[in-house]
């Protein structure tokens, strides 16, 4: 039988070891609280992130990562990003020297500007030629309940995204393969920021035309970063790039679209924060991002702008005219293929 293991009981980590489960495969899920495995183990349900959606007979919940990783041979690590490093720390004795290993974390380490696959590499021995990222328009409850959906697996070694691919794909979940790592990461770290603005225009009421428009040049922006950076363009045209980025931005499940919500109604960030057990990620990705923009020397204004909201109390109402009144460009300005 194939044993896999899932690090971080989150929505979407619950949601993929319950999908694995599903196909007959014995499923071990990590949550790092041994009360929190402990209730989900006796209920064999997620109350807290994925509410009335049962676990699966062969889906197992421990507080031990040696449970949770040893003899298996898949590991899929879904822990907040600004984590995935001690967590990785930790895993790395025991995992084995054949075990896969995929990311399916979104987000870039603002320390290092790292992103997860880098951080899971430096921290477990010989990750690298046996590691994959998986990114996509992947609302996590929608994939619980069987809608159909697609993703990307992307990984350096072909053979370990085809393994990958195979492991995870169902008749709702369709996967398909790359080799664009840092597209795939790039593009689903990033999209995260854009999401939350377009939360902001959602809350704000400015209409269908202007959040277009906002996602289209949310794209833009996306691209001209990850291009610059080493990303395959075409792959912020397809499921890790687009595709995640209208789920994402058009989602009411979208944890950073909620956020851009109640930023608009005049929420302070703090306090949005600390009301919810879950966590944005385009909120430390912006801080991110505009250190590998200047790295690069690329320009993000809405990005920019995101973060004046952010972290320096920019009135959301404001944030958006600032956008409109910049000098006219080049549709495509700054986005350079070599």
């Amino acid at each position: 039988m194939v044993a896999v293991g899932v690090i971080g009981s989150g929505a979407w980590g619950t949601t993929l070891a319950m999908l694995l489960a599903t196909k007959g495969y014995q499923t071990t899920l990590w949550e790092h609280r041994p009360e929190r495995a402990q209730e989900m183990q006796q209920r064999r349900e997620n109350t807290l992130f994925l509410s009335n959606m049962p676990f699966p007979d062969s889906l197992t919940v421990t507080s031990s990562l040696a449970e949770a990783a040893q003899g298996k041979e898949l590991l899929i690590l879904v822990t907040p990003s600004q984590r995935m490093r001690e967590n990785a720390h930790l895993l790395a004795p025991h995992v084995g020297k054949e075990t896969l290993l995929v990311s399916a974390s979104k987000g870039i380490e603002i320390s290092t500007l790292k992103r997860m696959t880098e951080v899971i590499a430096e921290e477990i021995p010989g990750a690298w030629e046996r590691l994959a990222a998986l990114s996509g328009p992947n609302i996590a409850r929608e994939v619980a309940e069987r809608k159909p959906t697609a993703a990307v697996v992307a990984a350096d070694v072909h053979a370990v995204a085809l393994r990958v691919q195979t492991l995870l794909s169902t008749g709702w979940f369709r996967i398909y393969t790359t080799d664009d790592v840092v597209g795939v990461e790039l593009g689903g770290s990033l999209k995260n920021i854009i999401a939350i603005g377009a939360g902001f225009n959602d809350g704000m009421g400015y209409g269908e035309n202007a959040k277009a428009a906002f996602i289209t040049r949310g794209l833009a922006e996306i691209s001209r970063l990850g291009i610059a950076a080493g990303a395959n363009p075409l792959t912020f045209a397809g499921l890790a790039g687009i595709g995640d980025l209208i789920a994402t931005c058009a989602s009411p499940l979208s944890r950073n679209q909620q956020l851009g919500r109640r930023l608009a109604s005049g929420e302070k960030l703090d306090d949005i924060l600390r009301s919810t057990h879950t966590v944005a990620e385009g909120v430390s990705t912006t801080k991110a991002a505009l250190q590998l923009a200047a790295h690069y020397q690329v320009e993000m204004p809405i990005t920019t702008q995101l973060s004046f909201v952010l972290f320096e109390g920019l009135d959301p109402h404001k944030a958006v005219p600032e956008l409109m009144m910049r000098d006219p460009k080049h549709e495509r300005e700054g986005i350079i293929l070599s």
